[in-house]
């Protein structure tokens, strides 16, 4: 690794860039010219690899996989490695999925540059909690069925069920959890102790991919949907409670199909 005391005559910069929720054709076009200009490009395993086509061929390309789930990639570890690349060698993108300040780790990273003094640069990225539902035809607000939105992360940063997931399923609005898939079972109670078993409720994975899953349901049902559709952790998934899943145009057969069923 290089080290930050080695510093070359250059101008250290890095660019952080939200590549959006996985189709590599929604990343915005101010993200593509930060990748043509990069000395080194810092990605994250939610980063379809063909955005880096975009890069000059003699950039460095770095995978750091996610920092949540790998020791050797830490964000720690992450931070210094953007900034040792940026003084030794330029013009660093720190490539991320998703947008960088929804549940993105970004203004640590943004923060850790400011403390070296480097210059940086925000490109704002589409973030899956509004782009991936909005593909499926859910909006996440609505006239009359969803006026206001949740965007929630699942767990707190001790690992514990969010205690806002409490605060949200009383809610009347769209309610958009990330990073929860793995305590649906948690959730779904907690609507159903609130008499609200019977709201539409949908679970998605690998949003904007070719490989998108999508279970469409009730939140009595959600789980066992989920479950048919084959939904498990081995990529990025979201869940959407509220009024406004009703408007995926399978939900009237979906919860026609249940309401004969259980």
């Amino acid at each position: 690794m290089v080290t930050a005391t080695e510093k070359h005559y250059i101008d250290p910069k890095i660019t952080l860039v939200g590549a959006g929720p996985g189709d590599p054709d929604l990343i915005s076009l101010k993200g593509v010219k930060a990748l043509r200009t990069a000395n080194v490009i810092l990605y994250d395993a939610l980063v379809d690899e063909r955005l880096l086509d975009y890069a000059p061929t003699e950039a460095i390309k770095v995978y750091v996989g996610n920092p949540s789930g790998d020791e050797n990639f830490s964000q720690d570890v992450v931070n210094q490695l953007m900034v040792d690349y940026a003084l030794n060698f330029g013009h660093v993108v720190r490539l991320k999925g998703g947008d960088l300040f929804v549940f993105g780790r970004g203004y640590e990273e943004l923060d850790y540059a400011a403390s070296y003094s480097i210059e940086t640069e925000i490109v704002p990225g589409i973030s899956s909690a509004i782009s991936v539902p909005g593909l499926q035809g859910i909006p996440v607000t609505h006239k009359g069925c969803g006026e206001s939105v949740w965007i929630l992360s699942g767990t707190d940063s001790s690992g514990n069920l969010s205690a806002e997931i409490q605060d949200a399923a009383r809610s009347k609005a769209t309610v958009v959890i990330l990073l929860g898939f793995d305590r649906l079972a948690e959730i779904v109670r907690i609507y159903q102790k609130l008499g609200k078993g019977g709201l539409p409720a949908a679970v998605i994975q690998n949003g904007s991919m070719t490989n998108e899953k999508t279970a469409i349901g009730l939140v009595n049902t959600i789980e066992e949907v989920a479950e048919e559709s084959g939904i498990d952790n081995t990529g990025p998934v979201l869940l959407v409670f509220g009024p406004a899943v009703a408007l995926h145009h399978d939900f009237q057969r979906i919860r026609q199909f249940f309401e004969t069923s259980i």
